[in-house]
């Protein structure tokens, strides 16, 4: 069943390039780590550009490299409200037709554009990150967040065309710290990692092969026919592929960061062990949501605000998420139904946590 766009997309160019590049990564990673450890962030950056360069063309490195270059200049203002418009402006370049139109023009095929784009996409978070953690350290601070750095952080080939996301703040404490490097330690986490990853991936396609979800979903016929408890199955298996997917699509480069030393951001907590949409948020993709949580929901007030500025913080917060997603009215659909559930949960919540409620129950 290859109707699953995304499984099918990073399955292809990972088989063609992308599973080749990373390995080449590791090696360059490793070398550093063993012989130049004080050079290791920049000899990364210089393989991510390389890597990037490869894959995207003169011209696709050129656009993520002006990205980063100015939102660097926007952050020297250190305004976070004009860092976030001119990430936004940025993140709304990709969709406008005629831009959309010149790129599509740079490669020959539909794929290689698309690349592009998901690259882009994440850049545009990295760079938001950086900006932001510029904009809120002290001037003494200032050298631990040159442009260099920026560079190293944006062109950290691992996260580098899906993710997953690590802020910028955790990205360079963990880069500066030199610890003991150990061949036999990290080859036995590469050997295990691989072997469950393998597993992960043998698992999903398994499951496409043998289930045809999302077959069954591109036809409307066999939807209406089916009796409730097989929608509900269907709905079911939908969402446990798409948690094994993403064991595997961040999985690989969750590996690659343990062997450079760095913590990656947990990865997505089986959906089958859900019952809430605030657990789904905080547990799946673990790094988006430490993105949303430090840049948006506690800056607009969070919870330690009142009720209205806590809705009013989470509506934005999803807002925002619809929007990087691509903003088209379905992604603005499941974005307000998973506002609504978290609302409703943290109301439910408030409201049981009162003491006459508490002695009814």
């Amino acid at each position: 069943d290859p109707m699953d766009f995304e499984w099918s997309y990073w399955i292809e160019w990972g088989r063609e390039r992308i599973l080749w590049l990373l390995a080449g990564h590791l090696l360059v990673s490793q070398m550093s780590r063993l012989l130049v450890e004080k050079y290791k962030p920049w000899c990364l950056m210089v393989y991510g550009m390389a890597a990037c360069w490869l894959l995207l063309g003169i011209k696709g490195f050129a656009v993520i490299l002006l990205h980063a270059a100015i939102s660097f200049a926007v952050a020297q203002f250190q305004l976070s409200l004009l860092t976030w418009l001119c990430s936004l402006i940025l993140l709304s370049t990709l969709r406008i037709p005629a831009v959309e139109e010149t790129k599509r023009k740079w490669y020959d095929t539909e794929n290689e554009y698309y690349l592009l784009l998901f690259t882009v996409s994440v850049r545009c978070l990295f760079c938001t990150s950086f900006s932001l953690e510029y904009c809120w350290h002290a001037p003494t601070q200032k050298s631990s967040h040159s442009f260099l750095w920026m560079l190293a952080y944006v062109f950290y080939y691992p996260t580098f065309h899906n993710g997953p996301l690590v802020n910028f703040d955790e990205f360079s404490k963990q880069m500066r710290t030199q610890e003991a490097f150990s061949v036999k330690t990290n080859l036995s986490i590469l050997i295990v990692g691989i072997i469950r990853i393998f597993f992960w991936w043998c698992l999903a396609e398994l499951m496409i092969h043998l289930m045809y979800i999302h077959a069954l979903y591109s036809s409307a016929l066999p939807l209406e026919s089916a009796s409730y408890w097989a929608l509900g199955g269907l709905a079911l298996a939908q969402v446990l592929f798409f948690y094994v997917k993403y064991l595997v699509l961040y999985g690989v480069p969750g590996l690659l960061l343990q062997m450079d030393g760095l913590k990656p951001p947990a990865l997505p907590c089986c959906v089958s062990l859900m019952h809430s949409f605030t657990k789904m948020w905080r547990s799946f993709d673990v790094g988006l949501h430490r993105f949303l949580v430090r840049y948006i929901y506690v800056p607009m007030g969070g919870s330690q605000s009142s009720l209205l500025g806590t809705l009013l913080s989470t509506a934005l917060t999803f807002a925002f998420v619809s929007y990087w997603h691509g903003g088209q009215s379905y992604l603005w659909y499941w974005g307000a139904l998973n506002w609504l559930g978290v609302v409703v949960e943290n109301v439910t919540k408030r409201i049981l946590s009162i003491s006459l409620i508490q002695d009814l129950i």
